[in-house]
């Protein structure tokens, strides 16, 4: 009788720990499987992102081919008018990659705020502009500074802006101290930039 008891008990204990190992076995294959969506969702997220900034890049230095095509336009002002509206499409180009609201007077404020705080460029523009005025001499050498300079000012300007957005920002939260701060160094890069594909060109 206890022989049977014993192996009664014993078939229970085995009936119980069959489940048990189903429901475990069952639940490493749910986390495999969480774990692999994960991983695909993962990935599509980060080249999502990957064929955004390309994107982002490919636009600003677009843009910044055209800004060099505004050093030749003859007339003082109207080169820099042409020059801030290259810029402003280009923005607007970025934010809509980056699908963020695009506020042509906040823009605006925001180009001034960062080229004001740049001497090479508020200063050295200007004069390279009204330089096209003298025959012959002045206008190569207008055509050729305000070509690198609203290149270069154009190149950092998208940089700055797509840094921006990639880390999330809007027009509302940018930090234009920050920014300012950063400009030097991309107006340099631009600068090279410019410099490479004119050596391409050439």
């Amino acid at each position: 009788m206890a022989t049977n008891d014993k192996e009664s008990s014993a078939k229970e204990t085995a009936a119980k720990e069959v489940p048990v190992k189903e429901t475990v076995t069952a639940a490493k294959e749910t986390l495999t499987e969480s774990s692999a969506k994960d991983t695909v969702q993962e990935q599509s997220a980060l080249n999502l992102r990957i064929r955004r900034l390309d994107k982002a890049h490919a636009s600003f230095k677009n843009y910044t081919m055209g800004a060099i095509a505004v050093g030749f336009v003859p007339v003082p002002l109207a080169d820099m008018a042409a020059l801030s509206a290259i810029q402003l499409k280009m923005v607007h180009s970025i934010a809509a990659i980056y699908e963020v609201p695009f506020s042509k007077n906040i823009t605006k404020s925001i180009i001034a705020s960062i080229l004001g705080g740049s001497v090479a460029v508020t200063l050295a523009w200007p004069f390279a502009s009204f330089v096209k005025l003298i025959p012959i001499i002045g206008q190569s050498s207008g055509i050729i500074s305000t070509s690198v300079i609203g290149a270069a000012a154009t190149y950092a300007i998208g940089k700055i802006f797509v840094q921006h957005f990639e880390s999330g920002g809007t027009f509302l939260d940018f930090d234009e101290e920050k920014a300012r701060a950063h400009f030097t160094e991309l107006y340099e890069e631009g600068k090279a930039f410019v410099s490479r594909q004119q050596s391409t060109a050439a």
